[in-house]
C-alpha cells in the first residue's frame, strides 16, 4: 500500500504556522486596501498600488518574513505578492514610457488610459486570486 503514494503525498509540505498565515492575510488586506483607495479616490488603482503606503508596507512585510515561509505553502503566496507588486511597477513604467512620446500625436492619451485600466484589472485579479487561494489553504502556482 505504501508504494501507491503519489510524489506529492510523499513530499508533503510542513505544517504552516497560524501566525504566519494571519500575517499573510494582513499583507493581502494591505494590498486590497491600496486597490480600494485607488477605486474610491482620485488616485488610480495602479498609482495607489505601486506608490501607496499600504502596498509598500505590504512588500516590506513580505521581505521581512520571507525566510520564515520557506518550504511551506505560504512561500508561494509571498512570491506571488512580491511579483505582483514589482511587475505592476514595471508595467506602469513601460505604459508611461510608451504613451508619453505618443501623446504628441494624441494616440498616447487613449493608449495610457487603456494600459492603466488593463493593469488595474490585472492587479485586482492577482490580489483576489491569491487571497482566495490562501483562504482555501492552497499554494499559488498549483
Amino acid at each position: 500500500m505504501a508504494d501507491n503514494l503519489t510524489p506529492q503525498a510523499a513530499t508533503a509540505a510542513p505544517p504552516v504556522d497560524e501566525a504566519l498565515t494571519t500575517y499573510t492575510h494582513v499583507i493581502y488586506a494591505l494590498h486590497s486596501l491600496a486597490v480600494l483607495i485607488g477605486v474610491t479616490t482620485v488616485a488610480t488603482v495602479v498609482g495607489s498600488f505601486v506608490c501607496g503606503i499600504p502596498s509598500i508596507v505590504a512588500v516590506i512585510m513580505n521581505y521581512a518574513r520571507r525566510s520564515a515561509t520557506r518550504g511551506t505553502l505560504l512561500e508561494s503566496h509571498f512570491r506571488w505578492q512580491i511579483r505582483t507588486f514589482w511587475f505592476a511597477a514595471l508595467w506602469a513604467v513601460v505604459i508611461w514610457m510608451v504613451s508619453l512620446p505618443l501623446m504628441i500625436v494624441l494616440i498616447g492619451f487613449p493608449l495610457l488610459v487603456l494600459g492603466l485600466v488593463a493593469l488595474a484589472i490585472w492587479i485586482i485579479y492577482r490580489v483576489a486570486r491569491g487571497w482566495l487561494a490562501l483562504r482555501d489553504r492552497r499554494p499559488m502556482y498549483s
